[in-house]
């Protein structure tokens, strides 16, 4: 905007760490490709990456070389060819041939290239130049919109992103086991990765809450296991899904560069804390949030929600914890849910309803006695609802389409305010477990794989996941073959090491 023949950036502009967004002075999702072209010019760009979540959860990445303006046009508008049968274990190599279309919102400028690099993250479409369906981005855009069209309200989400770095064990100012939870350095170790890859995702266009040192400190032998967490802000449930892709990758590169290596698995050493990632969900119409009534208290809506994650929780779980490792860390007794219930401010339940500022919102007034008070801030908007079960194995994408076909599920299911009703625990799940006789959640891969398919219905019933998802996912999770695994292999640390370290690099 101009002022006075003054350029002048947008206040919700002024403080963006993201290049693009502030070279341009534009939110990404007003970005057209005449304006990447023009950040391109303007900043010596000289590559472009394409980058596109493959079968298995991950980024995958296509490097250009910019020939010329023309060259440049060319990617932009056309996109490139790729190989789908090497992406996607459900696509024939007789018709693998897929495009991916970059989505010019996603823009942002690598920090890790020495060449100035420009990265724009892509959707994929089949031969027809149709959204191709088993696209993980494209389902979740599907499920999405599916909830608008029936609801007339968006989903907004948030990730929590725990995992491990793991190094050789200092011997100055020693970690004291499973006692990390917020330390702060030199006690909490390797703090700088964590700031650093803060920085770098943010640049990338993830909106960051928070992050911190988390409980599980682990010393085993000469090495030492240090875990830390990293939260987003809510935002659009496809935009969501995108940033914990990217934060997973930024975090993995920035590890490396140091030597060092990050996990998100769900288990490292067994008998120790596991990584979870939880996922904060809201509903909201015209930017207000609708779970909550005008005194700040959980209303219907949400209430129908949450009867629709809790029925569906046992195949959501196909999508949120994806290895046979995810079942060592969804045990009792491990602020890991195993019973499929809700509660409030309840960290063993499945589902958690967090402190949402109800009624105490002159907090900051009595903290802060020379503050003038004001009514600009409404706290209470920021409740939201939280599922615990999934973990850095889930593919994001699926897990977030699947946790929005539930909403939808419980929006239009009759009788979800009385499964609601019906599993809201009031105390520690743990030790009421055997008066309550709830539901359980999956205990294996296997076994969510079979909770997957008696639960499809609920995912084909308005064309969201197709019947290949349904069934290559089911199909994966069953080849595992670990039902009982845990009991098959108490006692042998050996075997159980042997496990932790396949899956050491899931998701």
């Amino acid at each position: 905007m101009r002022r006075n023949g003054e350029e002048f950036m947008s206040d919700e502009l002024k403080l963006n760490p993201n290049k693009v967004a502030s070279f341009l002075n534009k939110k990404p999702e007003d970005f057209t490709k005449k304006d990447i072209m023009h950040f391109v010019e303007k900043n010596d760009i000289r590559m472009v990456n394409f980058r596109y979540i493959g079968g298995d959860g991950k980024l995958k990445l296509l490097n250009f070389v910019i020939n010329d303006r023309k060259y440049l046009d060319k990617i932009l508008t056309c996109g490139e060819r790729v190989d789908g049968s090497s992406l996607f274990s459900y696509i024939d190599p007789s018709s693998s041939d897929l495009y991916v279309v970059p989505r010019y919102k996603t823009a942002f400028v690598n920090p890790f290239t020495e060449t100035p690099t420009l990265d724009i993250l892509c959707s994929y479409y089949d031969k027809h130049g149709e959204a191709l369906g088993i696209g993980p981005a494209n389902i979740l855009k599907k499920a999405h919109k599916t909830l608008q069209e029936k609801t007339g309200m968006q989903l907004e989400a948030l990730g929590e992103l725990e995992y491990y770095v793991s190094s050789e064990l200092d011997k100055i100012y020693t970690i004291t086991p499973q006692k990390g939870y917020h330390e702060s350095h030199p006690f909490a170790k390797w703090e700088m990765i964590r700031v650093e890859a803060m920085k770098a995702i943010s640049e990338m266009g993830g909106r960051i809450k928070y992050g911190h040192s988390e409980v599980g400190n682990i010393v085993s032998g000469d090495w030492e296991y240090v875990q830390h967490e990293i939260e987003f802000l809510p935002v659009n449930v496809e935009d969501a899904a995108d940033q914990l892709v990217i934060a997973k990758w930024a975090m993995r590169e920035i590890a490396y560069k140091y030597g060092l290596e990050i996990s998100f698995a769900p288990k490292i050493i067994v008998g120790h804390a596991g990584s979870g990632m939880h996922i904060h969900a809201r509903l909201v119409k015209d930017g207000k949030n609708m779970m909550v009534d005008e005194k700040g208290s959980l209303n219907d809506t949400a209430k129908k929600m949450i009867g629709g994650w809790l029925e569906m929780a046992p195949s959501i779980t196909a999508f949120g914890n994806m290895v046979p490792t995810s079942f060592l860390r969804l045990v009792p007794h491990q602020e890991a849910p195993t019973n499929i219930c809700w509660g409030d401010s309840n960290r063993s339940v499945l589902v958690r309803v967090p402190l949402g500022w109800k009624g105490v919102r002159n907090m900051i007034f009595d903290a802060n006695p020379q503050e003038p008070k004001n009514d600009d801030v409404d706290p209470m908007s920021n409740q939201t609802v939280e599922l615990r079960s999934a973990d850095g194995s889930a593919n994001s994408h699926l897990l977030l389409a699947a946790m929005t076909t539930a909403a939808l599920h419980g929006l239009e299911n009759p009788e979800s305010l009385k499964i609601a009703e019906k599993l809201y625990v009031s105390g520690d799940v743990g030790k009421l477990q055997k008066e309550l006789n709830l539901p359980q959640l999956p205990a294996s891969c296997f076994d969510a794989g079979e909770q997957l398919l008696k639960q499809r219905s609920f995912y084909e019933k308005h064309g969201i996941f197709p019947a290949a998802i349904i069934d290559g996912v089911a199909k994966t999770l069953k080849s595992f073959n670990d039902k009982d695994l845990s009991e098959k292999l108490f006692g042998d640390g050996d075997a159980l090491m042997n496990l932790v370290k396949k899956y050491l690099h899931c998701g």
